[in-house]
């Protein structure tokens, strides 16, 4: 199967990556960097006027699209085997809107997650919509699909994972989380947050602080700040810059 993708750092990083590109298509007169990286790699490319290219393409697209190969999912297993110490891994409870799980993917690239695991059923996929929010970040994260959190859970325990849930009826917070581990936090739905059980399953929960009236944040808001609090802890972020 094969999905079209739109955008000049999606259809890039897809070409980067070595994604497999079964076409590209660009709006003439346009995008010369993307179409020389193609012709170096003998990627079959089509040239279109405004009007045709409209048909074909969604109205954002920059100029550009490819259709490419279906984007893969690894299993948990694979995860586990690579190498690396204090992993981090952002478990998703039935996220379903694709532009969070695509600036989810975003924020994870920018600061060295090293999975994404989403359940099978009542979840967004890996679509073209999560790649063009992602801007080409898709293309270097790993994402698990898995078939129950629980089961997952239970897994990544055996491997030594700490499993943080987000919760905002709580004591801790982000800055309670203890780093020099390997980590798996919990996001939950957009409306529902964290399921019960996979609740349950946590061995603690976190809040985010905040001061002002609006005592909620978008998922991949949340997400992102998490990943962060938790990159420059690690000595990744101003920490670093600050030696």
């Amino acid at each position: 199967m094969a999905t079209i993708i739109t955008g000049k750092n999606t259809v890039l990083e897809a070409i980067k990556a070595d994604h497999k590109v079964l076409e590209l298509y660009y709006l003439k007169g346009t995008n010369s960097d993307i179409l020389e990286l193609a012709g170096s790699k003998n990627i079959k490319v089509k040239e279109y006027d405004k009007f045709n290219l409209s048909k074909l393409l969604p109205s954002n697209n920059q100029g550009i699209g490819a259709l490419v190969e279906d984007y893969k999912y690894i299993t948990l297993e694979d995860a586990l085997k690579k190498e690396g110490d204090n992993k981090l891994f952002i478990m998703l409870d039935s996220i379903e809107d694709p532009h969070n799980l695509g600036a989810i993917l975003r924020s994870s690239d920018a600061f060295n997650v090293d999975a994404i695991i989403i359940p099978k059923n009542r979840s967004v996929k890996l679509n073209a919509t999560v790649a063009k929010v992602s801007t080409g970040a898709i293309e270097y994260v790993d994402v698990i699909e898995v078939t129950n959190l629980n089961q997952t859970i239970k897994r990544l325990k055996e491997n030594a994972f700490w499993i943080v849930g987000t919760e905002m009826d709580t004591e801790k917070t982000i800055h309670d989380i203890a780093v020099d581990t390997n980590l798996c936090v919990v996001i939950g739905n957009e409306g529902k947050g964290i399921s019960r059980l996979v609740k349950e399953n946590c061995d603690y929960l976190v809040k985010i602080p905040m001061s002002g009236h609006v005592n909620s944040l978008n998922a991949s808001v949340s997400a992102a700040l998490i990943i962060y609090d938790i990159y420059n802890k690690r000595g990744w972020g101003i920490n670093v810059l600050r030696t």
